[in-house]
């Protein structure tokens, strides 16, 4: 991923320095088991223990002659080592470092899009609270349909955060695994109880049957729920995107003291931070499209997942880390115009209203179809005419309570209710 998305703490993730650390990692938790089978000499494993070291450098400049990543790694470990070296990658292959280790990886890149996804959620269960009351319009196909509430509206983002959080919580779970099976997953070279051991050490759970590598359905579940979390930052950036609109206007992102929202129109404050969002979302979808190619891979291994991995994992994270971020800014930060949202209400002349108007005249006797047709002729005329429905009312049926039937609070009154359920999310 370009720095330009990439947040520190996730891009040190999966920096080479920290892959080949938590190689180094795995290698010295199955020397550790060994010497507790009593494979290894106890002194021998502490000696690999204290004297194992590398340099990215290192490792590069003896790939260059391996042409095999892993293979120059323990080639420069080993020789650190000395004599007891020959124990290092005692007994495994590959894909048990790379596997093993990249779950490590997951585990750490997950907690961090854990954290994120709750601090974005957090933040709009924050703002759903503080406008439970701020009537608004409410949309249907871009159209106005009827009154609702700002806090209502956030609420239900709030909740779509609150799942895309514990598909992340499950998704990261299920692919933080490891296996040292060996050659084919037989465990020919070292039992189960050796991966058994190495695993608890780590920290990690054990792939069922790894055939040599751990399925990557795993990794394309994660991707997936990756790029669902990416869904649904678009739909609120798209939802922002369209209230900043200068016709709209209901709500903008925050604009900071110096910023510049074009070169040529000094006057511009664009959505940029929103419209990102989007664009980054669709990233994600093509990552998530690029892990389900991976799940099939020919027999019990090949690597043409490996080329992919290598990109899509770390772009994946480091982009959805990045997107938390500027949504949980969008969220916090988000200026709210209750009085143009009243003012939008307006704009139909009160048309809007139309369903109260409806069922009024259903319950005053008249045919559901008759009660349609007036009401339909009347709203529309009222829409299209800048006449307020209220009045074309009053004359098209006069034995109708029109203060009740244009009583806002009909759309607010159970606000506080469906907002309040958020009180259930932990």
């Amino acid at each position: 991923m370009i720095e330009r998305y990439t947040r520190p703490e996730m891009g040190a993730v999966w920096s080479e320095q920290a892959k080949l650390d938590n190689w180094l990692a795995v290698e010295l938790a199955v020397v550790d088991a060994l010497a507790e089978a009593g494979v290894v000499p106890a002194a021998d494993a502490a000696a690999v223990r204290e004297r194992a070291a590398f340099t990215v450098e290192a490792v590069k400049e003896r790939e260059r002659v391996t042409d095999h990543d892993v293979a120059a790694f323990v080639d420069v470990v080993a020789a650190s080592v000395g004599e007891e070296g020959r124990w290092f990658h005692h007994g495994l292959t590959s894909s048990d470092v790379l596997d093993t280790a990249l779950g490590l990886q997951i585990r750490q890149a997950g907690a961090i899009l854990v954290e994120g996804a709750r601090g974005y959620r957090d933040a709009l269960v924050a703002r759903a609270r503080e406008h439970v009351d701020t009537l608004s319009v409410g949309r249907t196909h871009g159209i106005h349909a009827e009154p609702t509430t700002f806090g209502v509206k956030l609420a239900g983002f709030a909740f779509e955060a609150d799942r895309n959080l514990r598909r992340l919580e499950r998704a990261v779970e299920q692919a933080s695994v490891g296996a040292l099976s060996g050659a084919v997953g037989t465990y020919a070279a070292n039992g189960p109880e050796l991966e058994a051991a190495v695993l608890e050490r780590l920290g990690l759970a054990a792939e069922d049957v790894s055939t040599q590598v751990v399925a990557r359905d795993r990794h394309a579940e994660l991707l997936q729920a990756v790029a669902l979390a990416g869904a649904g930052l678009e739909r609120f950036a798209t939802e922002l995107r369209h209230l900043q609109r200068t016709e709209v206007l209901e709500a903008s992102e925050p604009f900071r003291a110096g910023q510049k929202g074009s070169s040529a129109m000094p006057h511009k404050r664009n959505p940029i931070v929103s419209e990102r969002l989007t664009g980054i979302a669709r990233l994600l979808r093509g990552y998530a499209q690029a892990a389900v190619e991976d799940v099939a891979l020919w027999h019990e291994r090949d690597i043409s997942h490996s080329s992919v991995e290598r990109v899509i994992l770390p772009d994946a994270t480091i982009a959805l880390d990045y997107a938390h971020g500027l949504a949980t800014r969008i969220a916090s930060g988000m200026v709210v115009f209750p009085e143009r949202m009243r003012a939008n209400i307006g704009a139909t002349h009160g048309a809007l209203f139309s369903q109260r108007a409806l069922l009024a005249l259903v319950e005053s006797g008249r045919s559901r179809d008759d009660a349609y047709r007036i009401v339909q002729a009347n709203a529309q005329r009222a829409w299209d005419e800048g006449i307020e429905f209220r009045d074309l009312l009053a004359e098209a049926a006069p034995e109708l309570d029109l203060d009740a039937i244009f009583d806002p609070s009909a759309f607010t009154r159970h606000a506080e209710a469906i907002v309040g359920r958020l009180d259930t999310l932990g």
